[in-house]
């Protein structure tokens, strides 16, 4: 079996955001990157495919050269191969179409992405990559075992969770619960070392046009200051939940 798992290279949350150029441009320097939460988590479930059933795991992201350390990261942990298609991700559409291009001529058994990227939230790719490559799509997936050529798989809906099962291949759209945060795996020496002889292909870019464009950025309003109410002060503190913050 051949798993392809989609990277995000994405900014640590810890990290301070700022940007510039009239708030056009996301200022990356001194910003740490990592690898997209929901896709290590994706990433994590591929690899125990791989102790399992034998599978073997390649890593495919859509960046330039300043994601590769997040890719060599990602062949650490035990993925098999690395692509980079030579590109900026410029949006959603741009990024499935470009793995949608490069699945069709490297055909695999099960796709894995991260439900969305922390960086965006846009939750578009997985859903698009398998609308464009015409195969079965399992979003918010918390649960996938694999026998010969069928999936099963569970995904969290409202008010529950509901079983799928399908052929492959398909895309899964994952997230925490597909592993729990204590089964991610740190790079060892051993692994790290390895990951300098695996294969990391560039791929071409196939000049995919984006759908949209950043306009401007803006940062979610600073906290106001908290008032602090005396305890035996009950009519001062109504006042103000009914005035001021509104929710009496």
């Amino acid at each position: 079996m051949n798993i392809l798992v989609c990277i995000s290279h994405v900014p640590d949350t810890t990290s301070k955001i700022n940007f510039i150029e009239a708030n056009t441009v996301f200022e990356s320097r001194d910003v740490q990157y990592v690898i997209n939460p929901n896709d290590e988590f994706g990433l994590t479930r591929a690899i125990w495919f791989k102790e399992k059933l034998g599978a073997q795991v390649h890593i495919i992201h859509v960046g330039t050269p300043k994601s590769d350390p997040t890719l060599r990261k990602c062949l650490a942990i035990g993925a098999d191969k690395a692509f980079r298609i030579n590109t900026p991700a410029l949006d959603g559409v741009s990024v499935a179409q470009e793995l949608a291009a490069f699945v069709k001529s490297n055909p695999y058994d099960l796709i894995i992405a991260g439900r969305e990227s922390i960086d965006y939230n846009g939750a578009m790719v997985p859903g698009m990559l398998a609308a464009l490559l015409d195969i079965p799509f399992v979003p918010n997936c918390v649960g996938l075992d694999i026998d010969g050529t069928t999936a099963v798989a569970e995904r969290e809906i409202d008010g529950g969770r509901e079983k799928l099962k399908g052929s492959l291949p398909m895309v899964i759209g994952c997230q925490k619960g597909l592993v729990e945060e204590s089964d991610l795996r740190i790079p060892n020496m051993r692994g790290i070392m390895q990951a300098r002889q695996k294969p990391f292909e560039i791929v071409p870019p196939q000049e995919a046009i984006a759908a949209t464009q950043d306009v401007k950025f803006e940062k979610p309003a600073e906290k106001a200051e908290v008032k602090l109410v005396p305890a035996e002060d009950l009519d001062q503190l109504i006042d103000l939940l009914h005035k001021e913050a509104n929710v009496l």
